[in-house]
């Protein structure tokens, strides 16, 4: 017998086990476009079932592309590039090129200098050991920047397999559906969703007669803010419209809530702008310094949310990072969530983030 794979999750179809990755009913299999039950379950009705593969499952089977002879796509979110940008990516795809694409574009306020974003992406790629060949920014969403980026793939690629690579949660799949679309008019080949790790294994989609273009399954980053809360706050932190800075004027001795997800102190300075770049549907909440700590303990969950239950039961505790910045504005970046920009003027702040999704500070982009 022939053998089926998943359109949408790329794994082998199997008739036997519900437990394990692939299983469709034997009365599916005569559907053109066959879909793993996970996977119809998931575009149908936006469940998420557990599959019996780990980290590691997922992570060696994207490594044997340092095997291969092609050109890597190495999509990142640009909300959440700490948590995005893959270290270990040298390792895993050897010495094939790599271009950088900073998807979700259409959502920074139009205030952001592009050119200084991707003159940043570029630094940060140089500073995990990351040889780029070119930067890219564009919203798979909105289809901002592709006709570009697929044209210049097709230059790049030399008639060789294009494999897109990404962690988790970075619009992969919709990327590589706008892409589909833009070069044979097919539309939502690869199943989306905002749940991580939804692709099982490689979907291989003709390019043509000699070359294929490849969605790899999104590598897990325990750095990720995604993977510590559950899918109704990360719809919430997640932005779906362009962001609308928030500007709080802040003496020190003052406190900002990111709902109850991070927070940044202001202890030392001259009265100033605090600029928050957020998803809108984050709250923000100002206090006192002096009563943060009693406001976080008491209104958890309720005041400051989200977390909601579920997010509470796995979210790791905040941790402090100090910064003092002096004369050039910048940016303190709360990975997955956003960033604060703050003038300066020799501002001491202290941002509080959960354990392991470290905070970053660079210069300002606005």
């Amino acid at each position: 017998m022939e053998t089926l794979y998943c359109q949408g999750c790329g794994a082998e179809i199997q008739t036997t086990d519900k437990n394990q990755p692939g299983y469709t009913p034997q009365s599916s299999l005569e559907k053109e476009d066959i879909l793993c039950q996970r996977c119809f379950r998931l575009k149908h009705y936006n469940e998420i079932q557990d599959v019996a593969m780990t980290d590691n499952d997922f992570l060696s089977m994207v490594s044997t592309i340092r095997e291969t002879d092609g050109l890597i796509v190495h999509v990142i979110d640009i909300f959440d590039v700490d948590g995005s940008l893959i270290n270990s990516l040298p390792r895993i795809v050897g010495d094939n090129p790599i271009i950088l694409v900073g998807n979700k574009m259409d959502l920074l306020p139009k205030s952001v200098n592009k050119r200084k974003l991707m003159q940043w992406l570029r630094s940060q790629a140089k500073e995990n050991g990351i040889r780029i060949k070119d930067v890219f920014l564009i919203s798979s969403t909105k289809g901002h920047g592709m006709e570009e980026l697929t044209n210049q793939i097709e230059a790049y690629r030399q008639n060789k397999d294009v494999y897109i690579v990404g962690t988790t949660n970075v619009g992969k799949s919709t990327f590589i559906n706008r892409l589909i679309k833009q070069s044979t008019g097919y539309s939502e080949v690869i199943t989306t969703s905002y749940f991580p790790g939804t692709t099982l294994g490689f979907i291989k989609i003709p390019l043509d007669d000699h070359s294929t273009l490849i969605d790899t399954p999104g590598i897990v980053n325990k750095q990720q803010m995604a993977h510590y809360i559950s899918p109704p706050d990360l719809k919430a932190i997640s932005p779906n419209k362009e962001i609308k800075p928030r500007v709080y004027q802040l003496n020190a001795g003052q406190t900002l809530f990111f709902g109850g997800l991070a927070r940044l102190d202001f202890i030392k300075g001259a009265r100033q702008s605090f600029v928050c770049y957020f998803s809108n549907q984050l709250p923000i909440h100002r206090t006192k310094l002096e009563n943060a700590e009693h406001l976080y303990e008491n209104h958890l969950g309720e005041l400051l949310s989200p977390p909601n239950e579920k997010t509470l039961e796995k979210l790791p505790n905040l941790t402090p990072s100090d910064f003092r910045i002096s004369a050039d504005k910048k940016d303190i970046v709360f990975p997955g969530l956003g960033w604060v920009s703050i003038q300066g003027n020799g501002a001491s702040v202290t941002a509080h983030s959960p354990k392991g999704v470290s905070v970053s500070i660079r210069n300002s982009f606005n």
